[in-house]
């Protein structure tokens, strides 16, 4: 397994325990329901997110917990990257206590959590799941907490065009609402600033030949000078392989799903790949430090932003906490909805005014001799993002 995989002990017994404790019972304790992938396809995005949200609430509880006051018992439960599942494993929370929900790295299996936790009024975050459609599908009690795939896909097609790219080729999957809607963001965006879509290709997730769209891409008359996908593992790997195996050049841009370490292993195969994440860790920032402390918490560097994001949401959990003054569901929900240009590590976070996915910067990275360098760090004008 990739490195990315480990968690500490402690984390690695919630894994095969299906539950963790971070602390001793107190008279004030606060549940918190953990409904994440520790297998299969979104393990490698939720297991990170989850090792900083582990980090940060070991730390509130050092101080008294949340505000303070409500020490956390966090109960994590493998959705084994299934849909259904998650949703069994999400009432099995409920049943025990769960006054807030996590969810997946996706929105599928968060919807099917949200359904049960909108009609009980529980707050409910997804670890990463950046589709915009997210909260509508559940309710007001669903927040997303990476920035969502029309901000993302804004600020790469901002950088596309300030490339001089002209022309695009869109790369979809129906399988699930980030491949298919993600690269059709950008084109929305592309197309009003300028830009062509000269052809679309799909594909189905977990296929290994991509051998019919490179033949389609390769026989276009009107040629694209770049591809945009929202493709993620094992699917983005088997294609730009074959991509660049049958000669085909084209710049491929992509968003935060390929910025782990396996397609990091990849090398010189994704130079010039461009890739979203949620900050940079700039000398001297708070990003900066969170990693050297991450690194001595978990033993290991973090390898994504994934791990900060999850950081991120203890903190807005503690920000919520203290505004409601209570471990009151309704009044925790309302107080993060409230949050305005709250500090977190990657930089200011706000929900108030937002349909609860937040506003927050995207870092554009692009990979180089097999590693992930900044290029910039872009807050995309609200009017130029597509409606979900």
């Amino acid at each position: 397994m990739p490195s990315l995989y480990r968690l500490h002990r402690a984390a690695l017994c919630a894994a095969v325990f299906g539950i963790a404790a971070i602390s001793t019972a107190s008279a004030e304790e606060i549940i918190i329901g953990a409904a994440t992938a520790q297998t299969g396809g979104l393990a490698p995005y939720d297991q990170p997110a989850l090792a900083g949200l582990r980090m940060s609430l070991d730390e509130l509880n050092a101080k008294g917990g949340l505000a303070g006051k409500y020490t956390v018992k966090l109960l994590i439960k493998d959705t084994r990257s299934d849909t259904a599942q998650t949703a069994t494993v999400a009432q099995e929370l409920i049943d025990a206590g769960a006054k807030i929900m996590i969810t997946p790295c996706d929105a599928d299996p968060s919807i099917s959590a949200g359904q049960l936790t909108q009609p009980l009024g529980i707050p409910t975050l997804t670890l990463c799941g950046s589709a915009p459609v997210l909260t509508g599908a559940v309710g007001d009690v669903m927040f997303g907490t990476y920035p969502a795939d029309n901000v993302q896909s804004t600020a790469v097609a901002d950088f596309a065009v300030s490339e001089g790219k002209k022309k695009v080729f869109l790369l979809t999957s129906p399988d699930s609402t980030y491949t298919a809607n993600l690269p059709e963001y950008f084109g929305k965006v592309f197309e009003k600033k300028g830009g062509a879509i000269v052809g679309r290709g799909t594909f189905s997730m977990g296929q290994p030949d991509f051998s019919a769209e490179i033949t389609n891409i390769k026989g276009l008359a009107d040629k694209p000078d770049l591809i945009m996908t929202a493709a993620y593992e094992p699917d983005f790997p088997a294609f730009i392989q074959q991509l660049r195996g049958a000669g085909v050049t084209i710049p491929v841009y992509g968003a935060d799903a390929i910025g782990t370490p396996t397609i990091k292993a990849l090398g010189k195969l994704v130079d010039g790949v461009v890739y979203t994440a949620a900050g940079y860790a700039e000398p001297g920032s708070k990003l900066e430090a969170f990693n050297a402390a991450f690194t001595k918490y978990a033993g290991h560097a973090p390898e994504s932003t994934y791990e900060v994001n999850g950081y991120e949401i203890g903190l807005i959990l503690d920000q919520a906490v203290k505004t409601a003054g209570s471990d009151d569901p309704k009044a925790i929900r309302d107080a993060i909805a409230g949050l305005k240009d709250f500090e977190g590590i990657t930089g200011k976070i706000t929900y108030a005014g937002t349909d609860r996915m937040p506003l927050r910067p995207v870092a554009l990275m692009r990979y180089e001799g097999g590693e992930g360098k900044h290029v910039q760090t872009l807050s995309p004008d609200a009017a130029d993002v597509p409606a979900p």
